[in-house]
Protein backbone atom coordinates (compact mmCIF):
# COMPACT_ATOMS: atom_id res chain seq x y z
CA UNK A 1 0.00 0.00 0.00
CA UNK A 2 2.05 2.74 0.09
CA UNK A 3 1.62 0.61 2.27
CA UNK A 4 3.09 1.76 5.26
CA UNK A 5 6.32 3.04 4.32
CA UNK A 6 6.99 5.46 2.18
CA UNK A 7 9.59 7.83 0.98
CA UNK A 8 10.18 11.11 3.49
CA UNK A 9 12.14 13.52 1.29
CA UNK A 10 14.02 16.60 2.83
CA UNK A 11 10.46 18.72 1.76
CA UNK A 12 7.51 17.34 3.13
CA UNK A 13 10.11 17.88 6.36
CA UNK A 14 10.73 21.97 5.59
CA UNK A 15 6.55 22.08 4.56
CA UNK A 16 5.59 20.29 7.78
CA UNK A 17 7.88 22.73 9.93
CA UNK A 18 6.14 25.83 7.89
CA UNK A 19 2.47 24.48 8.19
CA UNK A 20 3.40 24.35 12.62
CA UNK A 21 4.51 27.41 12.42
CA UNK A 22 1.01 28.29 10.54
CA UNK A 23 -0.65 26.81 13.69
CA UNK A 24 0.95 29.35 16.54
CA UNK A 25 -0.71 32.06 18.13
CA UNK A 26 -4.68 32.40 19.73
CA UNK A 27 -6.23 30.18 16.99
CA UNK A 28 -6.25 27.21 19.05
CA UNK A 29 -3.65 25.22 17.12
CA UNK A 30 -0.75 25.86 19.93
CA UNK A 31 -0.47 23.58 22.98
CA UNK A 32 -2.15 25.98 25.23
CA UNK A 33 -4.91 24.68 24.52
CA UNK A 34 -4.60 20.81 24.36
CA UNK A 35 -6.79 20.39 27.45
CA UNK A 36 -9.70 21.15 25.14
CA UNK A 37 -12.30 19.95 24.34
CA UNK A 38 -15.18 20.28 27.08
CA UNK A 39 -18.13 19.74 25.67
CA UNK A 40 -20.66 16.58 25.47
CA UNK A 41 -19.68 15.74 21.75
CA UNK A 42 -16.37 14.74 21.05
CA UNK A 43 -14.84 14.47 17.30
CA UNK A 44 -12.92 12.07 15.77
CA UNK A 45 -11.05 12.85 12.67
CA UNK A 46 -9.48 10.74 10.12
CA UNK A 47 -7.13 11.98 7.10
CA UNK A 48 -6.68 8.87 4.86
CA UNK A 49 -5.67 8.55 0.42
CA UNK A 50 -8.93 7.99 -0.80
CA UNK A 51 -8.24 8.24 -4.38
CA UNK A 52 -5.58 6.76 -6.41
CA UNK A 53 -3.78 2.95 -5.91
CA UNK A 54 -4.51 2.89 -2.18
CA UNK A 55 -8.06 3.63 -2.43
CA UNK A 56 -9.08 -0.15 -1.94
CA UNK A 57 -7.34 -0.32 1.04
CA UNK A 58 -8.46 3.17 2.69
CA UNK A 59 -11.97 2.86 1.98
CA UNK A 60 -11.98 -0.55 3.78
CA UNK A 61 -10.03 1.68 6.94
CA UNK A 62 -12.56 4.10 6.46
CA UNK A 63 -15.54 1.42 6.83
CA UNK A 64 -13.82 -0.15 10.11
CA UNK A 65 -13.55 2.99 11.68
CA UNK A 66 -17.19 3.89 10.95
CA UNK A 67 -18.33 0.14 12.01
CA UNK A 68 -16.68 0.40 15.26
CA UNK A 69 -18.42 3.64 16.18
CA UNK A 70 -21.42 1.77 15.33
CA UNK A 71 -21.09 -1.29 17.40
CA UNK A 72 -20.64 1.89 20.05
CA UNK A 73 -24.11 3.43 19.48
CA UNK A 74 -22.25 6.85 18.45
CA UNK A 75 -21.40 6.71 21.87
CA UNK A 76 -18.76 6.65 24.56
CA UNK A 77 -18.34 7.92 28.00
CA UNK A 78 -20.91 9.44 27.89
CA UNK A 79 -20.47 11.61 24.85
CA UNK A 80 -21.83 11.66 21.26
CA UNK A 81 -18.79 10.83 18.93
CA UNK A 82 -18.99 12.59 15.67
CA UNK A 83 -16.62 11.04 13.19
CA UNK A 84 -15.45 13.24 9.95
CA UNK A 85 -13.57 11.57 7.21
CA UNK A 86 -11.07 13.57 5.49
CA UNK A 87 -9.22 12.95 1.92
CA UNK A 88 -5.55 13.56 1.78
CA UNK A 89 -5.37 12.68 -1.64
CA UNK A 90 -6.01 14.57 -5.16
CA UNK A 91 -8.39 13.41 -7.93
CA UNK A 92 -6.18 14.86 -10.32
CA UNK A 93 -2.52 12.69 -8.86
CA UNK A 94 -4.48 10.27 -7.68
CA UNK A 95 -2.09 10.35 -4.77
CA UNK A 96 -2.06 12.05 -1.53
CA UNK A 97 -0.49 15.41 -1.44
CA UNK A 98 1.00 17.61 1.33
CA UNK A 99 -1.12 20.32 1.78
CA UNK A 100 -4.06 18.42 1.70
CA UNK A 101 -2.21 16.21 4.25
CA UNK A 102 -1.36 19.41 6.17
CA UNK A 103 -5.00 21.07 5.63
CA UNK A 104 -6.47 18.33 7.17
CA UNK A 105 -4.37 18.19 10.36
CA UNK A 106 -5.24 21.89 10.96
CA UNK A 107 -8.54 21.34 10.30
CA UNK A 108 -8.49 19.23 13.26
CA UNK A 109 -6.90 21.47 15.74
CA UNK A 110 -8.67 24.67 15.08
CA UNK A 111 -11.82 22.31 15.76
CA UNK A 112 -12.65 22.33 19.43
CA UNK A 113 -14.28 19.26 19.63
CA UNK A 114 -11.44 17.31 18.36
CA UNK A 115 -9.91 14.67 20.45
CA UNK A 116 -8.23 12.30 17.89
CA UNK A 117 -7.07 11.51 14.61
CA UNK A 118 -7.03 8.73 12.63
CA UNK A 119 -4.09 8.73 10.32
CA UNK A 120 -2.00 8.67 8.10
CA UNK A 121 -1.92 6.11 5.12
CA UNK A 122 1.46 6.75 3.81
CA UNK A 123 3.82 7.31 6.49
CA UNK A 124 5.18 10.45 4.35
CA UNK A 125 1.84 12.19 4.98
CA UNK A 126 2.52 11.20 8.27
CA UNK A 127 5.58 12.88 8.54
CA UNK A 128 3.77 15.94 7.57
CA UNK A 129 1.14 15.89 9.94
CA UNK A 130 2.68 14.78 13.29
CA UNK A 131 4.38 17.85 14.05
CA UNK A 132 1.31 19.97 13.84
CA UNK A 133 -1.17 17.82 15.14
CA UNK A 134 1.57 17.13 18.20
CA UNK A 135 1.99 20.88 18.72
CA UNK A 136 -1.69 20.81 19.84
CA UNK A 137 -1.15 17.43 22.20
CA UNK A 138 -3.88 15.91 19.31
CA UNK A 139 -3.94 12.46 19.77
CA UNK A 140 -2.91 10.58 16.18
CA UNK A 141 -3.25 6.85 15.23
CA UNK A 142 -2.01 5.17 12.41
CA UNK A 143 -3.51 2.18 11.07
CA UNK A 144 -0.91 1.96 8.52
CA UNK A 145 2.45 3.56 8.85
CA UNK A 146 5.82 1.17 9.09
CA UNK A 147 8.83 3.80 8.42
CA UNK A 148 11.08 3.30 11.19
CA UNK A 149 12.00 7.31 11.39
CA UNK A 150 8.14 8.17 12.57
CA UNK A 151 9.01 6.28 15.81
CA UNK A 152 12.84 5.73 16.15
CA UNK A 153 16.18 6.21 15.05
CA UNK A 154 16.76 2.92 14.24
CA UNK A 155 18.95 2.18 11.38
CA UNK A 156 16.72 2.88 8.23
CA UNK A 157 15.73 6.67 9.82
CA UNK A 158 17.31 9.97 8.68
CA UNK A 159 19.72 12.18 10.87
CA UNK A 160 17.26 14.03 13.28
CA UNK A 161 14.54 11.41 13.34
CA UNK A 162 12.26 11.15 15.16
CA UNK A 163 12.69 14.16 17.14
CA UNK A 164 12.11 16.53 14.43
CA UNK A 165 8.54 15.43 14.06
CA UNK A 166 7.25 16.25 17.93
CA UNK A 167 8.22 19.82 18.50
CA UNK A 168 7.04 19.68 22.29
CA UNK A 169 9.37 16.95 23.06
CA UNK A 170 6.62 14.71 24.04
CA UNK A 171 4.88 11.75 21.63
CA UNK A 172 1.12 11.74 20.18
CA UNK A 173 1.88 9.34 17.25
CA UNK A 174 0.85 5.57 17.84
CA UNK A 175 0.63 3.07 15.03
CA UNK A 176 -0.94 -0.05 15.09
CA UNK A 177 1.30 -2.06 12.57
CA UNK A 178 4.74 -3.05 13.35
CA UNK A 179 7.49 -0.60 12.16
CA UNK A 180 9.91 -1.67 9.34
CA UNK A 181 12.28 -3.19 11.66
CA UNK A 182 10.03 -5.99 11.70
CA UNK A 183 9.11 -5.85 8.03
CA UNK A 184 12.95 -6.18 7.25
CA UNK A 185 13.36 -9.34 10.10
CA UNK A 186 10.33 -10.93 8.19
CA UNK A 187 11.49 -10.71 4.69
CA UNK A 188 15.32 -11.94 5.56
CA UNK A 189 13.31 -14.61 7.77
CA UNK A 190 11.61 -15.65 4.15
CA UNK A 191 14.88 -15.27 1.87
CA UNK A 192 15.94 -18.33 4.16
CA UNK A 193 13.23 -20.27 3.98
CA UNK A 194 13.10 -20.22 0.16
CA UNK A 195 16.84 -21.22 0.74
CA UNK A 196 17.90 -17.47 -1.16
CA UNK A 197 22.09 -18.10 -0.69
CA UNK A 198 23.15 -14.86 -3.00
CA UNK A 199 20.42 -12.07 -2.50
CA UNK A 200 20.29 -8.95 -4.02
CA UNK A 201 18.96 -5.73 -3.18
CA UNK A 202 17.76 -2.77 -5.34
CA UNK A 203 15.59 -0.01 -3.26
CA UNK A 204 14.14 3.50 -4.71
CA UNK A 205 15.73 6.30 -4.18
CA UNK A 206 12.93 7.46 -1.72
CA UNK A 207 13.78 7.42 2.42
CA UNK A 208 11.45 4.23 2.86
CA UNK A 209 13.34 2.36 0.45
CA UNK A 210 17.08 2.85 1.18
CA UNK A 211 15.99 2.58 4.78
CA UNK A 212 14.24 -0.27 4.65
CA UNK A 213 17.11 -2.09 2.44
CA UNK A 214 19.41 -0.52 5.41
CA UNK A 215 17.54 -2.59 7.98
CA UNK A 216 17.12 -6.02 5.60
CA UNK A 217 21.19 -6.15 5.44
CA UNK A 218 21.51 -5.15 9.03
CA UNK A 219 19.20 -8.31 9.56
CA UNK A 220 20.69 -10.51 6.92
CA UNK A 221 24.13 -10.10 8.49
CA UNK A 222 22.43 -11.47 11.93
CA UNK A 223 20.87 -14.16 10.34
CA UNK A 224 24.54 -15.31 8.23
CA UNK A 225 22.68 -13.97 4.75
CA UNK A 226 24.76 -11.50 2.90
CA UNK A 227 23.44 -9.76 -0.23
CA UNK A 228 25.37 -9.44 -3.31
CA UNK A 229 24.57 -5.83 -4.23
CA UNK A 230 22.71 -3.07 -2.92
CA UNK A 231 21.38 -1.18 -5.88
CA UNK A 232 19.62 2.25 -5.98
CA UNK A 233 17.22 1.73 -8.63
CA UNK A 234 17.85 3.92 -11.77
CA UNK A 235 14.96 6.50 -13.41
CA UNK A 236 15.47 4.97 -16.99
CA UNK A 237 14.14 1.58 -18.54
CA UNK A 238 17.74 1.01 -20.43
CA UNK A 239 19.23 1.78 -17.15
CA UNK A 240 17.17 -0.37 -14.95
CA UNK A 241 18.05 -3.51 -17.70
CA UNK A 242 21.37 -3.05 -17.44
CA UNK A 243 21.27 -3.34 -13.40
CA UNK A 244 19.20 -6.17 -13.79
CA UNK A 245 22.30 -8.04 -16.35
CA UNK A 246 24.89 -6.43 -13.20
CA UNK A 247 22.85 -8.90 -10.61
CA UNK A 248 23.21 -11.68 -13.27
CA UNK A 249 26.47 -11.21 -13.41
CA UNK A 250 27.00 -11.49 -9.48
CA UNK A 251 24.83 -14.65 -9.66
CA UNK A 252 22.00 -13.39 -7.76
CA UNK A 253 19.51 -16.18 -7.07
CA UNK A 254 16.71 -14.02 -4.84
CA UNK A 255 15.61 -10.14 -6.01
CA UNK A 256 14.01 -7.92 -3.57
CA UNK A 257 12.88 -4.57 -4.16
CA UNK A 258 12.02 -2.14 -1.55
CA UNK A 259 10.33 1.32 -1.95
CA UNK A 260 7.41 2.59 -3.62
CA UNK A 261 4.87 1.66 -6.75
CA UNK A 262 5.71 3.22 -10.49
CA UNK A 263 7.69 2.50 -13.27
CA UNK A 264 10.90 2.34 -11.82
CA UNK A 265 10.05 -0.34 -9.25
CA UNK A 266 7.71 -2.38 -12.07
CA UNK A 267 10.84 -1.77 -14.78
CA UNK A 268 13.39 -3.47 -12.34
CA UNK A 269 11.22 -6.15 -11.84
CA UNK A 270 10.38 -6.97 -15.13
CA UNK A 271 13.81 -6.42 -15.82
CA UNK A 272 15.14 -8.95 -13.23
CA UNK A 273 12.94 -11.56 -14.68
CA UNK A 274 13.94 -11.27 -17.93
CA UNK A 275 17.89 -11.33 -17.07
CA UNK A 276 17.31 -13.42 -13.69
CA UNK A 277 14.75 -16.53 -15.30
CA UNK A 278 14.78 -18.93 -12.14
CA UNK A 279 15.71 -16.23 -9.41
CA UNK A 280 12.58 -15.47 -7.16
CA UNK A 281 11.55 -11.65 -6.66
CA UNK A 282 10.47 -9.99 -3.51
CA UNK A 283 8.99 -6.65 -3.16
CA UNK A 284 8.11 -4.88 0.13
CA UNK A 285 4.58 -3.56 2.00
CA UNK A 286 5.03 -0.55 -0.92
CA UNK A 287 4.80 -2.67 -3.80
CA UNK A 288 2.07 -4.97 -2.55
CA UNK A 289 -0.67 -3.44 -3.61
CA UNK A 290 -3.50 -4.18 -6.74
CA UNK A 291 -2.06 -1.12 -8.78
CA UNK A 292 1.08 -2.74 -8.56
CA UNK A 293 0.31 -6.41 -8.56
CA UNK A 294 -3.03 -6.29 -11.24
CA UNK A 295 -1.52 -6.58 -15.06
CA UNK A 296 -4.75 -5.03 -15.98
CA UNK A 297 -4.84 -1.92 -14.62
CA UNK A 298 -1.18 -1.53 -15.43
CA UNK A 299 0.65 -3.76 -13.04
CA UNK A 300 3.36 -6.27 -13.30
CA UNK A 301 2.89 -8.41 -15.96
CA UNK A 302 1.29 -11.83 -15.28
CA UNK A 303 4.52 -14.02 -15.65
CA UNK A 304 6.66 -11.55 -13.75
CA UNK A 305 3.72 -11.42 -10.55
CA UNK A 306 3.31 -15.43 -10.80
CA UNK A 307 7.19 -15.05 -9.57
CA UNK A 308 6.43 -12.35 -7.00
CA UNK A 309 6.41 -12.60 -2.73
CA UNK A 310 5.52 -9.40 -1.28
CA UNK A 311 5.21 -8.43 2.82
CA UNK A 312 2.39 -6.68 4.50
CA UNK A 313 1.93 -5.82 7.91
CA UNK A 314 -1.43 -7.12 7.85
CA UNK A 315 -2.70 -11.02 7.78
CA UNK A 316 -5.61 -13.19 6.72
CA UNK A 317 -8.83 -11.74 8.44
CA UNK A 318 -9.33 -15.46 10.14
CA UNK A 319 -5.90 -15.71 11.28
CA UNK A 320 -6.18 -12.75 14.00
CA UNK A 321 -7.67 -13.87 17.64
CA UNK A 322 -10.93 -11.56 16.66
CA UNK A 323 -11.07 -12.08 13.07
CA UNK A 324 -14.15 -14.25 12.74
CA UNK A 325 -16.41 -11.75 14.99
CA UNK A 326 -15.04 -9.10 13.12
CA UNK A 327 -15.88 -10.79 9.38
CA UNK A 328 -19.85 -11.80 10.66
CA UNK A 329 -19.90 -7.95 11.66
CA UNK A 330 -18.51 -6.42 8.43
CA UNK A 331 -20.72 -8.25 6.54
CA UNK A 332 -23.51 -7.87 8.46
CA UNK A 333 -23.32 -3.99 7.95
CA UNK A 334 -21.66 -4.12 4.76
CA UNK A 335 -22.46 -6.86 2.44
CA UNK A 336 -20.92 -10.06 2.15
CA UNK A 337 -18.05 -9.68 0.81
CA UNK A 338 -14.52 -10.29 2.40
CA UNK A 339 -13.20 -6.56 3.60
CA UNK A 340 -9.31 -5.56 2.64
CA UNK A 341 -7.59 -6.77 5.86
CA UNK A 342 -6.48 -3.09 6.49
CA UNK A 343 -10.71 -2.82 7.57
CA UNK A 344 -9.71 -4.02 11.09
CA UNK A 345 -6.84 -1.96 11.69
CA UNK A 346 -9.19 1.03 11.34
CA UNK A 347 -11.70 -0.96 13.07
CA UNK A 348 -9.04 -1.29 15.94
CA UNK A 349 -8.28 2.68 15.25
CA UNK A 350 -11.61 3.61 16.50
CA UNK A 351 -12.02 1.37 19.66
CA UNK A 352 -9.02 1.84 21.11
CA UNK A 353 -10.07 5.75 21.04
CA UNK A 354 -13.63 4.90 22.17
CA UNK A 355 -12.26 3.00 24.91
CA UNK A 356 -10.06 5.27 26.33
CA UNK A 357 -12.71 7.90 26.16
CA UNK A 358 -14.80 5.68 28.06
CA UNK A 359 -12.23 5.31 30.54
CA UNK A 360 -12.26 8.70 31.55
CA UNK A 361 -9.76 10.19 29.06
CA UNK A 362 -11.96 13.37 27.36
CA UNK A 363 -9.05 16.24 26.99
CA UNK A 364 -6.66 16.00 24.11
CA UNK A 365 -3.71 15.40 26.92
CA UNK A 366 -5.08 12.75 29.19
CA UNK A 367 -6.34 10.78 25.53
CA UNK A 368 -2.70 11.25 24.30
CA UNK A 369 -0.96 10.18 27.56
CA UNK A 370 -3.52 7.07 27.92
CA UNK A 371 -2.63 5.49 24.30
CA UNK A 372 1.06 6.12 25.27
CA UNK A 373 0.41 4.28 28.50
CA UNK A 374 -2.08 1.05 27.04
CA UNK A 375 -0.44 -2.23 28.35
CA UNK A 376 -1.69 -5.94 27.63
CA UNK A 377 -4.73 -4.63 25.46
CA UNK A 378 -6.66 -7.79 24.43
CA UNK A 379 -7.97 -6.36 20.63
CA UNK A 380 -9.59 -7.87 17.55
CA UNK A 381 -5.72 -8.01 17.00
CA UNK A 382 -4.89 -10.12 19.36
CA UNK A 383 -2.92 -8.94 22.84
CA UNK A 384 -0.72 -5.76 22.67
CA UNK A 385 0.86 -3.14 24.55
CA UNK A 386 2.02 0.39 23.05
CA UNK A 387 5.81 1.55 23.45
CA UNK A 388 6.56 4.58 24.80
CA UNK A 389 7.56 5.72 21.52
CA UNK A 390 4.50 4.90 19.94
CA UNK A 391 5.01 1.64 18.28
CA UNK A 392 3.15 -1.25 18.67
CA UNK A 393 4.20 -4.52 20.09
CA UNK A 394 2.50 -6.50 17.75
CA UNK A 395 4.76 -8.38 15.36
CA UNK A 396 3.36 -10.50 12.66
CA UNK A 397 3.66 -9.86 9.00
CA UNK A 398 1.67 -11.60 6.12
CA UNK A 399 3.49 -13.26 3.00
CA UNK A 400 1.35 -12.27 -0.02
CA UNK A 401 1.55 -13.90 -3.66
CA UNK A 402 -0.26 -12.51 -6.56
CA UNK A 403 -3.84 -14.33 -7.27
CA UNK A 404 -5.20 -15.32 -10.52
CA UNK A 405 -6.88 -11.88 -10.58
CA UNK A 406 -3.95 -10.06 -9.77
CA UNK A 407 -4.33 -8.85 -6.19
CA UNK A 408 -1.82 -9.54 -3.44
CA UNK A 409 -3.35 -13.07 -1.74
CA UNK A 410 -2.60 -13.64 1.41
CA UNK A 411 -0.32 -16.74 1.71
CA UNK A 412 1.17 -17.09 5.24
CA UNK A 413 2.08 -15.25 8.36
CA UNK A 414 5.78 -14.28 9.37
CA UNK A 415 6.00 -15.08 13.06
CA UNK A 416 8.58 -12.52 14.85
CA UNK A 417 9.23 -12.77 17.81
CA UNK A 418 8.32 -9.53 19.85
Amino acid sequence: MRFRGAALPTVLVVFAALTLGACGGSDGASGSTADLPTGDRLTVYSSLALQGESRVQTLAIMQGIRLALHEAGGMAGGRRIRYVALDDSSAEEESWMPELAAANARRAVLDPDAIAYIGEFESRASAVTIPILNAADLAQVSPSNTYVGLTTAEPGSTKGEPDKYYPTGRRTFVRLVPRDTIQGAALVSQLAGDGCSRPALVHGDESYGAGLSRILEEQGRAAGITFVADLSAGSRPLELQSQARGLAKLGADCVVYTGLPGSVARGLLVAAAAALPAARLYGSDGLCQPGFTDPSIGGLPAAVGARFRCTLPTVDLREIPGGAAFLDAFRARYGPADPDPYAVYGYEAMRLILDQISAGYTTRGSLTRSLLQVRGRRSVLGTYSVKRSGDTTLTDYGLYRVGSDGLPTFERTIHQAP
